[in-house]
C-alpha cells in the first residue's frame, strides 16, 4: 500500500468551519449549543466559539440523530441521555464503513 502522510488535526475549529463541515447554517450550531448541554465549545477573549475534537465528536452524535436517523430536538436528548453508548457505537461503525468506502473509490479509481 502506498505511503500516506497522516493529516494534520487542528486543535480547535471556528464556528464558520463547524457549519460548513456539516453544511448547516452557522445558526443552526448555535442552537445545537444551547439545546445540547453535551455542547461547550470554549470561548476565546472576543467571545468567538472554539469547538475542540470532542465538541466534534458531539456535533456528530447530534447530527446523526436529528439529520440521519430523522429524531426531534426531544427524541434526541432523551436518547442520548439513555443511550450514549449505543449511540457512540453506531457512530463508530458507520464512520468506519464510510472510510472503508473513500478507500475503496480510490483504489478503484488508481487501478483505472
Amino acid at each position: 500500500m502506498p505511503y500516506r502522510e497522516k493529516k494534520v488535526e487542528k486543535l480547535f475549529f471556528q464556528i464558520g468551519e463547524v457549519a460548513d463541515m456539516f453544511s448547516e447554517p452557522v445558526s443552526t450550531i448555535r442552537f445545537w449549543e444551547k439545546e445540547f448541554d453535551i455542547l461547550k465549545p470554549k470561548k476565546n477573549n472576543k467571545g468567538n466559539r472554539l469547538f475542540m475534537q470532542e465538541d466534534i465528536k458531539n456535533l456528530k452524535l447530534i447530527y446523526h440523530l436529528i439529520r440521519e436517523r430523522g429524531m426531534t430536538l426531544d427524541g434526541a436528548k432523551k436518547y442520548l441521555r439513555n443511550s450514549r453508548e449505543e449511540v457512540d457505537y453506531r457512530l463508530e461503525i458507520a464512520d468506519t464503513l464510510r472510510n472503508i468506502r473513500e478507500m475503496l473509490i480510490e483504489i478503484r479509481g488508481e487501478l483505472k
